[in-house]
């Protein structure tokens, strides 16, 4: 395959068949794109995570990634626990996600850590503007999947962890506390021990409706797990199907909008950005996968938002920077960060636009609103450091 190219026109065409897989079409067309203006927090690797909330309740939306917070709209920097700067080519860090929380809901914004793939995920408790490190507790013990992911799984308002549990090899989903001053985390389980999904290394992850009856399912690229109505009831329905190579962050649109939700997936470690198409009936989903693209490497990272302000899901992506060291397919290939127009119809497309060619993305990305202008922005941390990407007009 061929490397991904940095091209001269501003943008190319992907276009999908519902029928084949298609290749990449690199036609020139003429649009307006949309511009970012790129801040670099910190140009040293310490976190492959990131996370976005108002800590110092100033109504400001400021940045966490590892051990730093970054104060808006300066973008000051402060720690949160003691820093250790990592060699990209040599080492992993122990900041691989990052998520935000009121865990003890005291009216503060705390951090939550996910550490080397088969370690433990933490929460560090905001001091509420006193000086000193965060406080540092364990939520659980070991968090399989490389895509663990922070959703609300119980409908309750509050975002809860989905990953996997190494111990007992199951899918599990961490609830986060519901009371003020309570700091326990509960675990449930989705599967029976030993069943895919749910070791290390594990790729592919998704909270997301497969069958179209409102509840949201459990994905990952063997197949899904099928939401019960009482979704702490223990080992879910499972639907084995074939969803493609190991990948990173798992969604469900119709993008043909033929009424059946469709699977989304990127490869973590390879090439290529696919969509499975659902031909089945409701309970018994049959996918075949179509092809959006294959010419970025490593896109260990997905976020599905509206980008353009035209109320559809595009999809923000890149390269993971050093994902393998240098034994990485497209290891040395420039760290693209793009953006993915979606064009829904019978045979959907997107159109590839460049955010940037010297960032890329780490085990998360945050695709929001930051600076309340009406606007999505990007913010991403990795090997080659900190950054937010804040949209123009």
């Amino acid at each position: 395959m061929k490397p991904f190219k940095r091209v001269t026109i501003p943008f190319f065409v992907l276009l999908v068949s519902v029928q084949s897989h298609a290749q990449p079409m690199k036609d020139h067309i003429v649009a307006d794109d949309i511009p970012f203006k790129k801040t670099v927090l910190f140009d040293k690797f310490v976190s492959e995570g990131v996370a976005v909330g108002d800590v110092n309740n100033d109504g400001l939306t400021d940045i966490m990634a590892g051990p730093f917070w970054f104060e808006a709209p300066n973008w000051i920097r402060h720690e949160i626990y003691e820093p250790k700067l990592y060699v990209a080519e040599k080492e992993w860090s122990n900041s691989m996600l990052n998520f935000s929380l009121d865990v003890n809901q005291d009216g503060w914004i705390d951090f939550i850590r996910v550490d080397f793939p088969g370690k433990a995920v933490y929460w560090h408790e905001n001091p509420q503007g006193k000086e000193g490190y965060w406080k540092e507790y364990m939520i659980h013990e070991t968090v399989g999947n490389e895509s663990p992911g922070f959703y609300d799984m119980d409908g309750d308002g509050r975002k809860d962890i989905l990953c996997g549990d190494v111990t007992n090899k199951q899918m599990i989903w961490l609830k986060s506390p519901g009371k003020k001053g309570d700091t326990n985390w509960t675990k449930y389980t989705i599967s029976l021990p030993g069943t895919p999904g749910s070791e290390n290394f594990s790729h592919g992850l998704g909270h997301a409706d497969v069958n179209g009856d409102g509840r949201k399912d459990v994905v990952i690229r063997e197949g899904w797990w099928e939401a019960p109505s009482d979704v702490t009831q223990a080992a879910w329905f499972w639907h084995p199907s074939n969803l493609g190579e190991p990948c990173s962050h798992m969604y469900t649109v119709d993008f043909t909008q033929d009424g059946n939700l469709d699977v989304f997936s990127a490869s973590a470690h390879e090439r290529g950005i696919w969509w499975y198409e659902n031909e089945g009936d409701g309970s018994n989903q049959k996918f075949t996968r179509h092809l959006i693209t294959d010419e970025m490497s490593e896109t260990h990272a997905v976020a599905f938002s509206d980008i353009n302000g035209d109320g559809k899901k595009d999809f923000v992506t890149g390269k993971r920077y050093y994902a393998h060291m240098r034994q990485g397919t497209g290891a040395l290939e420039p760290a693209y960060l793009y953006w993915f127009e979606y064009v829904p119809g019978k045979e959907p497309k997107w159109i590839a636009h460049e955010i940037d060619d010297d960032s890329g993305v780490g085990l998360n990305v945050v695709a929001e609103d930051i600076n309340k202008d009406g606007l999505t922005d990007v913010v991403i941390a990795n090997k080659k450091g900190i950054f937010v990407f804040e949209q123009g007009k």
